[in-house]
Formats: C-alpha cells, sequence, structure tokens
C-alpha cells in the first residue's frame, strides 16, 4: 500500500542516518545523555545551541514535537489563567484533543481562502485575541491541511500583536520545507518572553518513526519554570539523539527529496489546475491541497484503491470537497495525477 494520506516519509534516510545506526556504539547506552559538569539537559540540545545559536537553557526536547504542544498545552491551561485556547479554523484536529484533556476550551480563529492560497485573518484574529484572552495562541506554519506559511516578517507581527498573557505556540512541523534559514527563530524568542516554537525530525527528515522533537522557548520567569517542567532531568534516548544529530548533519541529502517535491507541486498545479471545478493550492509542506468536483469522490477512491494508493479525502466543514495529497517519489506522484486525470476525463 501506498500511504500518501499521512504526511510521511516515501524516501530513503540519508546515508550518515544508515551509517549511525548501523556503527551506533551498544557502550552509549550505560550512561546518561545529560551532560553533568556543564548543567546541559542533553547531548543534542547542546548540538541545537550550536547549529541555532540559541541558549542551550531556551531549547525544549521531546517525544516528538505531539509531546512538546502537549506538554506546553497541558502546562499553560492548567497554571491558574485562563482555560481557553484558539486554534485555526483548518487545522490538526488533534489540537482540539490535547487541550480537552485538562478540560480547556478551543475555540477557532478565521481562515480565509485567498485565491490559491490560505491566510490566516490578522486583523480578525487581533479583535478575537483582546476579546477573548485567551491563555494560548495557537499558530500553525506551515498549517495543514491548508499549506500555507507565514513568512518571518508576519511571525513577529503576529507575537506582537498579542497581550502579554497569551503564550504564542507555534507548530513548526513542516517549517523546514519552506526555507533553511531558521535565523528569526533566535530573534523572536530573544525579544518575545510569551512564544514557544515547536520543530520535530518526523516530516522534513523523514523520521516519524523516532519520536524526536525539539522546540525553543522564550526568556523570563515564567518560562524557566515551563522549561523546569518540560525538560527530562536525566536526559533523552542515547541512540535516538545520535540519529537526530545525523540527520541535521545530512541536510543536503533532504533538501535534495525536498526538490522533488516541489517538482511534483508544479506538476499537480500545471496539469490539474486547468480541469473544469479543481484548484490546486499553493504549498510550503510535504503535501497538497486539491479541491475538486465532489461527484467524482467515489470512482477517485475506487481508482486509488485498486491501484494501492491512499490520499486524504477532508470531510471537515467548509473544506469536504477537498484532498490533501502528500508529495512521495517521481513515480507515486505521477501515478496519482495520472489517476486524477483518467477519472476527471471519463
Amino acid at each position: 500500500m501506498n500511504f500518501l494520506d499521512r504526511n510521511e516519509f516515501n524516501f530513503e534516510p540519508s546515508e550518515e542516518v544508515i551509517s549511525t545506526l548501523k556503527n551506533f556504539d551498544i557502550g552509549k547506552l550505560c550512561f546518561y545523555t545529560r551532560i553533568y559538569d556543564q548543567g546541559k539537559k542533553s547531548i543534542f540540545s547542546e548540538f541545537l545551541s550550536e547549529l541555532y545559536g540559541i541558549n542551550e537553557k531556551q531549547i525544549l526536547l521531546g517525544y516528538g514535537a505531539e509531546d512538546l504542544l502537549k506538554k506546553t498545552i497541558h502546562y499553560f491551561l492548567t497554571d491558574g489563567g485562563s482555560k481557553t485556547m484558539l486554534i485555526p479554523k483548518f487545522s490538526w484536529w488533534y489540537y482540539k484533543s490535547i487541550a480537552s484533556e485538562v478540560a480547556g476550551t478551543s475555540l477557532q480563529y478565521p481562515v480565509y481562502e485567498d485565491g490559491n492560497t490560505y491566510r490566516y485573518d490578522f486583523e480578525g484574529l487581533k479583535e478575537m485575541v483582546y476579546d477573548i484572552r485567551p491563555r494560548i495562541l495557537l499558530v500553525a506554519s506551515p498549517n495543514n491541511p491548508t499549506g500555507n506559511g507565514l513568512t518571518a516578517e508576519e511571525m513577529e507581527e503576529l507575537v506582537k500583536m498579542v497581550p502579554q498573557e497569551t503564550i504564542v505556540l507555534v507548530d513548526e512541523a513542516y517549517a523546514s520545507f519552506v526555507s533553511n534559514d531558521a535565523s528569526y527563530i533566535k530573534k523572536l524568542i530573544e525579544t518575545h518572553d510569551n512564544i514557544v516554537i515547536c520543530r520535530t525530525l518526523s516530516k522534513f527528515y523523514g523520521l516519524p518513526g523516532l519520536r524526536m522533537g525539539f522546540g525553543f522557548i522564550g526568556k523570563g520567569e515564567q518560562m524557566e519554570r515551563f522549561a523546569h517542567y518540560a525538560n527530562m532531568y536525566l536526559g533523552y534516548d542515547r541512540l535516538s539523539e545520535d540519529v537526530a544529530i545525523a540527520a541535521l548533519k545530512s541536510d543536503a541529502h533532504y533538501r535534495k527529496i525536498a526538490e522533488v517535491m516541489a517538482e511534483a507541486r508544479e506538476m499537480y498545479t500545471k496539469e490539474l489546475s486547468p480541469l473544469p471545478g479543481f484548484k490546486v493550492y499553493k504549498s510550503v509542506a510535504n503535501f497538497i491541497l486539491i479541491k475538486y468536483p465532489i461527484e467524482l469522490k467515489e470512482r477517485l477512491q475506487k481508482a486509488f484503491a485498486e491501484q494501492d494508493y491512499k490520499v486524504k479525502f477532508m470531510n471537515e466543514p467548509d473544506i469536504d470537497t477537498h484532498m490533501r495529497i502528500t508529495l512521495g517519489r517521481r513515480e507515486q506522484n505521477r501515478l496519482v495525477c495520472d489517476t486524477i486525470l483518467r477519472i476527471a476525463g471519463e
């Protein structure tokens, strides 16, 4: 089965990742990853500190970005303030589920369609934030399933416009597809003490099974307390940390894969956009969102199933005539596009 409905990885890991696994020194498991004499939480957090030029104390590690999102939401929705979190109208269903685990309330803020993309309504969002005064404002950039992302300038504008008591939680699981320039992160966390940014090795680096996430937090007493809560005292998984470091060191390998995905975006846009009733949205992630004539749904589903392919047919309100397709290998992308062309032409 070809799973193009999960936004997972359909390529090979880098040679450095493979070599690290094959040659891992089992003796390393006899020691914690915490660097005791330097007061640092692990070898991976120290590596990230050097890579991003960010103080190690402002780095979080977790069991995937999911773990960091959950810790952030659970902590700040139960610290005595508001129990309300704002999330995008079109977004990952799991955000709401995390808040509900601690009896939190999730409210959706506007995401509007603008040509071939989606955008956050900054003015509407600002008004909503000051009216509701939520404890957390969650922003996904890029956003799943719409594929739109925020520029560094937009991110700065967003953080500036919210009150100090609101934590801006940024899910950047897909951010590495946008650019390899992450210099804006240092500026954001140095100038704003109410921000948490979460990243992962699951998407761009294709290691969802590794369960390794990392994040960055602002300064100040509030974030120091949160870091103390979120971080593990004795460090993390020694093998996973070595593999994570190997993946980040072999960025060029994954940039080549990102080029294959860029080709696929262009192919879908060029070949499907002219079809009656179809619309291909701009994406800066490892998936693409396509609107299609709803009367084709059953035939498309049947055609994909016959070829052992799965894509995601959306069923949420206002986006239930869309399908989200994970960008895979060239032959996978070509087959999916040809299948859609064939069904649409019947």
